[in-house]
């Protein structure tokens, strides 16, 4: 990747193509792609090989897509499947048309099977059945990652796949129900201490364990693999600690000041209770986290009640 590059960031408004964006900027790259939905929808196939061909991206950051927490990836699996298999359809055929010298296409979590070995490795994928309330998604994501290696095989383009953890970070979901768990908790949190309220219910027996990653560390690593890695193999990315739920919500809970009570709804399914992704590959290559979560989510609230105040 070179700095004058023509770079688009498909779906540069959501939560990873916001930090891409902002990474790229710091890190001195001057050519940088971006269009709202209403300028490019990447649903529309004709939209999507007429913008490639007009445009003629050099590199490709496909963040685009349909995502949430557990809620949303279980009520709302149709719009799920269908919106993040048109996407990578739509794009990655494209970039091929177009002669992309790089494609990065963000996998997910949800990719790997619900018994998988813990930490998971990226040769676990697809030797088992995904945890079923977010099977859509994982579907969807493997689907993209074949499709990427398919097309490396056959026609000899350089399109890598990375799966982050867990992400939180600027510009994300704070919707109560659709929303991932930070933004999720920090709502809750936020709402239930300018309310007066006594108590936070959290969904879950908060034993679940997850690796949070800031979604601009994940871009930094992104680009990091842009430069550094081609390959077939997908490659994991994540900050490699480990947090409970429970420890999760009692640092978000003391960086929003909420001085109530926790409670946990254990009649609510914890997704699938141990979820760590092995980063030996990412490691090996040099890359490292370097924020911590706390400082992270700090940020993220800072964010947030910015937001906020401009609603």
């Amino acid at each position: 990747m070179k700095q004058d590059q023509r770079i688009f960031v498909a779906g540069a408004s959501g939560l990873v193509g916001s930090a891409i964006y902002r990474v790229l900027k710091k890190q001195g790259f001057t050519q940088i792609i971006v269009k709202s939905r209403k300028e490019l929808d990447l649903l529309d196939q004709p939209q999507v090989s007429q913008f490639f061909l007009e445009t003629r991206p050099e590199i490709v950051f496909l963040c685009a897509g349909k995502v949430g927490g557990v809620y949303a990836n279980d009520t709302y699996r149709a719009e799920f499947i269908y919106e993040n298999l048109q996407i990578e359809a739509n794009v990655i055929h494209s970039s091929y048309v177009a002669e992309v010298k790089k494609l990065i296409f963000f996998g997910s979590s949800t990719m790997y099977p619900k018994n998988c070995p813990q930490p998971m490795k990226e040769q676990h994928l697809m030797t088992g059945l995904l945890e079923p309330t977010n099977e859509a998604l994982g579907m969807a994501k493997l689907a993209g990652m074949k499709m990427c290696q398919s097309y490396n095989l056959q026609y000899g383009t350089d399109f890598i796949t990375i799966i982050p953890s867990n992400l939180y970070g600027i510009n994300q979901n704070y919707a109560p129900l659709n929303s991932m768990v930070i933004p999720s908790l920090i709502r809750k949190f936020y709402e239930a201490k300018k309310g007066g309220k006594n108590e936070v219910i959290i969904w879950g027996s908060g034993r679940g364990i997850r690796d949070f990653l800031f979604s601009d560390s994940c871009a930094v690593a992104a680009i990091f693999l842009g430069q550094n890695y081609s390959g077939n193999a997908p490659v994991n990315v994540g900050s490699g600690v480990d947090t409970t739920v429970q420890e999760l919500a009692e640092v978000i809970k003391k960086i929003v000041g909420f001085e109530g009570t926790i409670v946990y709804d254990r009649s609510k399914t914890d997704g699938t209770l141990i979820k760590l992704l092995d980063l030996t590959e990412i490691s090996e290559m040099g890359w490292k986290n370097q924020m911590a979560l706390e400082e992270g989510i700090e940020i993220c609230y800072s964010d947030f009640l910015t937001r906020i105040g401009k609603s």
